[in-house]
């Protein structure tokens, strides 16, 4: 069973930075496509960041130049680092996994599996 669990959500001034974290557990492939989504009260949910397992990585580009997606040298642990962050940032972020590697962009259709989402504040 794949589950998805995130962690490093949390209230931050703008400006500040936070690195998010998503513990993924049962997935044994080696070709996934594995993303950062958000959803803002009122909005539709949308993805901010991609990984392909070949390293390719895409943005979208309201975020481009200030968040950073990464995983461990394992791939069992997926990272997006945010810095100078906004209050348009405010969201849910959810860790989002897909078993099919190709088209992994942030325009994709969808995801497999997600996780429960962590809450980012900016003020």
């Amino acid at each position: 069973q794949v589950q998805l669990v995130e962690s490093g959500g949390g209230s931050v001034q703008a400006g500040g930075s936070l690195r998010l974290s998503c513990k993924v557990s049962g997935y044994t492939d080696s070709d996934y496509c594995m993303g950062w989504l958000r959803q803002a009260p009122g909005k539709q949910r949308e993805a901010v960041a991609t990984l392909e397992s070949d390293g390719t990585s895409d943005y979208t580009d309201s975020v481009k130049g200030r968040f950073t997606i990464s995983q461990d040298g394992a791939g069992t642990t997926l990272h997006l680092q945010m810095d100078n962050l906004t209050p348009d940032d405010t969201a849910v972020y959810y860790c989002a996994l897909d078993h099919i590697a190709t088209f992994c962009y942030v325009h994709r259709a969808g995801f497999d599996y997600d996780g429960q989402g962590t809450q980012v504040t900016v003020s």
